[in-house]
């Protein structure tokens, strides 16, 4: 592939990355060959434990809420604990926090889809 569809591919997914409300820092991206990723550590986090959560779903596997929360919490903390600059985050621990709450996310998302299902049938 020739440099010049590289940047522009490259760039195509920083706009979308940016688009989706990912802040794009660098120091907190991911790299592989130089190339940063269109979204943050904690981002990617968040996308591919949605991934995860929906493949335990598909496996008809649940999550109770407690779990759930307890996730969120987590990457929240994480966040906070930088936030109030009580100790930087690094980037293997904002994709880790990242990853437990998209699980939650699609875990409690999924719980609301089937709450209306039942109450619409």
């Amino acid at each position: 592939m020739k440099k010049s569809t590289k940047i522009k591919t490259w760039a195509f997914f920083m706009r979308l990355g940016n688009r989706c409300g990912c802040h794009q820092i660098e120091e907190r991206s991911f790299k592989i060959k130089g190339w940063q990723f269109p979204v943050c550590a904690r981002c990617t986090g968040i996308l591919t434990g949605q991934i995860i959560g929906i493949i335990i779903y598909l496996c008809h596997k649940t999550i109770p809420i407690y779990i759930d929360i307890v996730f969120l919490t987590i990457m929240f903390l994480d966040w906070y604990i930088q936030y109030k600059k009580i100790k930087e985050s690094t980037n293997l621990r904002r994709f880790i926090t990242g990853n437990l709450a998209g699980i939650a996310q699609i875990s409690i998302l999924i719980k609301i889809i089937m709450l209306i299902v039942r109450i619409i049938i």
